[in-house]
């Protein structure tokens, strides 16, 4: 980066502060709708049957969201040593997470198939969604000793794989109208989180008149990412393969 870039991103501590923890509140917001109301329908029709693996991966993914908006408070009060104390847990935590992700993924899309017959095509948008978390928040890692790359990069980490949570519930009401087709699936699968990263970028752009290259190269590889997933859900090849890698 050049000079006049890093000094275009040097911290503006209470419109950074402020902005960084609503962009939080807003992904609660989605989580809690969306796995909230998923949760209760499933529960009061067929009670904690989740395959054990389920409840490992809620507990790391909700675990994740609580550390990451703790991290934010930590900034926010002045506590930027804490927070990089806490830092080495979130680097175990994320590990875990990636391996979480795709176990959950292929266990639950196995037990849906022999139950229920539906194909696991969907494994297309679970697994690029651990992509993009793992190599997001890996870059966001990698990148701590550069706060602002850091920080976008951790929030489109978790923008990202907040889709899950809007897809539930939030996002089914502009996506329904839209139909089937390519902009009712991008729609249903990712208004919500991309409305967010969308939203970092247009903050960026009102307080420093410029976007940081860590956010253009991360938007730019969730477009590629979203659009693969999007073409592999209904690519024949896709589907065999998927079928093969749950075993059928």
């Amino acid at each position: 980066m050049t000079a006049t870039t890093i000094d275009a991103f040097r911290a503006k501590p209470e419109t950074d502060r402020n902005a960084f923890l609503f962009l939080v509140a807003l992904i609660w917001v989605g989580v809690l709708s969306g796995f909230g109301t998923d949760s209760f329908d499933h529960v009061s029709k067929h009670g904690l049957d989740y395959p054990l693996i389920v409840h490992f991966h809620a507990v790391a993914f909700v675990g994740w969201l609580v550390l990451f908006t703790t991290q934010v408070l930590l900034i926010r009060n002045g506590r930027a040593d804490l927070h990089r104390r806490l830092g080495l847990a979130a680097i175990g935590l994320a590990a875990a997470m990636v391996v979480l992700g795709p176990a959950t993924a292929l266990t639950t899309d196995a037990a849906r198939y022999v139950a229920t017959g539906k194909t696991p095509e969907f494994l297309a948008v679970q697994l690029t969604d651990i992509l993009a978390f793992a190599s997001l928040a890996g870059a966001g890692i990698l990148l701590r000793g550069t706060p602002a790359a850091h920080k976008r990069l951790m929030l489109l980490a978790l923008c990202y794989i907040s889709d899950a949570g809007f897809a539930r519930y939030l996002n089914k009401f502009v996506a329904t109208p839209l139909g089937d087709g390519f902009w009712g699936g991008m729609a249903g699968l990712y208004l919500g989180s991309d409305l967010l990263m969308l939203g970092l970028g247009a903050y960026d752009l009102v307080t420093r008149r410029r976007l940081h290259p860590a956010y253009i190269a991360g938007m730019a590889w969730i477009i590629t990412l979203q659009l693969t997933a999007q073409h592999l859900l209904h690519s024949p090849a896709w589907k065999a393969l998927a079928l093969h890698m749950i075993g059928h």
